[in-house]
């Protein structure tokens, strides 16, 4: 997740269902931190969401931190987004 402004910044989630109760920050920055998160994240193909008050919320969080319950409900709707994309994709190839 990215937020436009002066000076970009970046949360990286990741999540395994098999494994984890809730998605965790894999890695977070601002400028040129930010820069090179996103850089992984597309050259991973991995999808970006941009959302101006959740890139807020997630950057208070530590690396390695869970989210909190009260974000749930938000990521998930993120998540779903992303699942949208992936079934997209998956149907334009075949």
């Amino acid at each position: 997740m990215i937020q436009k402004n002066e000076r970009k910044q970046a949360v990286a989630l990741k999540y395994q269902s098999d494994s984890q109760t809730a998605p965790k920050v894999i890695a977070k920055g601002k400028g040129i931190t930010a820069e090179n998160i996103i850089e992984v994240a597309k050259d991973k193909d991995i999808p970006i969401q941009e959302d101006r008050n959740l890139i807020e919320l997630l950057s208070q969080l530590e690396i390695n931190e869970t989210i909190p319950e009260e974000l749930y409900e938000v990521v998930a709707e993120v998540f779903a987004f992303i699942y949208r994309l992936d079934q997209n994709i998956g149907k334009s190839q075949n």
